[in-house]
């Protein structure tokens, strides 16, 4: 049986893509800081996976000392692994980069076959940012270190849009951009077959979205629609954020680094090949009604 590690077994994606690999006979090694968190239902409505893993390894991917054996045994790495929230701790370099370069290191060291590596969508379109800076940092160790590989390149996740239905629950929405840009989520079980299926395939950079396009201006509606209000939706010029992100680069060029990716993203179409079978339109009801305190059957 081959050994799997997926780091980042406690996130969205990572537990529905352990969920993939136990399903076609891996062996799964969890990588996670939490082990309390497997046991319960993930973000986004994803699934508890305590007992999906076989094995179980409790870290810090920012400090190497404390990872002695983690790859020993694999044959394949996947990472999803990246810094969530703002820490006062840490940046998107320690973690998204170097953390992810601490895990490579042990799995050449331990001759591991291949690395999967979920990076971000379109990168060269947002140069500004420290997330995708420190995504691309890793790809590019990822592609010198001489280990085969995947990358992965999703546009958006469907817990990424649970946040709409939050500010439509509110009453009111503010955007920056007309709302005509473009976007395809994606769900975590769809994501989680194209990165198995990565993982045994040939190709080498994955741009992938959800069945289904949405303009920014419809996907908002469709929220305001399933918590049964009507739209109320204020679009922001996009030249008053740039604005905004310009005097941030200022005054706090480590906050503006955050937020040039937010700026970035809503100047381009995030419009990438579709794959998989799930709804928006069906996710954004069962995340409502589990989040309702009433939930619907």
């Amino acid at each position: 049986m081959k050994t799997v590690l997926v780091a980042g077994a406690a996130g969205y994606l990572g537990r529905y893509v352990a969920v993939e690999f136990r399903n076609r006979g891996y062996r799964v090694r969890a990588f996670v800081r939490d082990a309390q968190k497997l046991k319960y239902p993930g973000n986004g409505l994803s699934p508890a996976i305590d007992d999906v893993v076989h094995e179980l390894f409790v870290g810090d991917a920012t400090r190497p000392e404390a990872l002695h054996g983690l790859c020993d045994g694999v044959d394949i790495v996947f990472s999803s692994m990246g810094l969530t929230h703002p820490d006062r701790r840490l940046t998107c370099e320690d973690v998204d980069h170097l953390g992810n370069r601490n895990i490579l290191d042990l799995a050449l060291r331990a001759k591991a076959r291949k690395f999967v590596y979920v990076s971000v969508f379109r990168p060269g379109e947002m140069t500004g940012s420290d997330v995708v800076r420190a995504h691309e940092g890793f790809v590019d160790d990822l592609q010198a270190s001489g280990i085969d590989f995947a990358v992965i390149r999703p546009n958006a996740y469907f817990s990424d849009m649970a946040q709409f239905l939050k500010l439509a629950r509110a009453g009111h929405m503010f955007w920056l951009g007309d709302g005509s840009g473009r976007i395809n989520p994606i769900h975590g079980e769809d994501l989680a077959m194209v990165c198995v299926n990565a993982a045994e395939g040939a190709a080498r950079e994955i741009e992938v979205g959800g069945p289904e396009m949405f303009t920014y201006r419809s996907l908002f509606e469709l929220a305001f629609e399933t918590v049964g209000k009507e739209p109320r939706i204020t679009f922001i010029p996009l030249w008053i954020g740039e604005t905004a992100l310009a005097i941030l680069r200022i005054f706090s060029p480590k906050l503006a680094g955050s937020a040039a990716f937010f700026v970035q993203v809503n100047k381009m179409d995030n419009d990438a090949p579709p794959y998989g079978s799930h709804r928006l339109k069906d996710y954004f009801r069962q995340f409502a009604d589990a989040n309702s305190g009433n939930p619907k059957p």
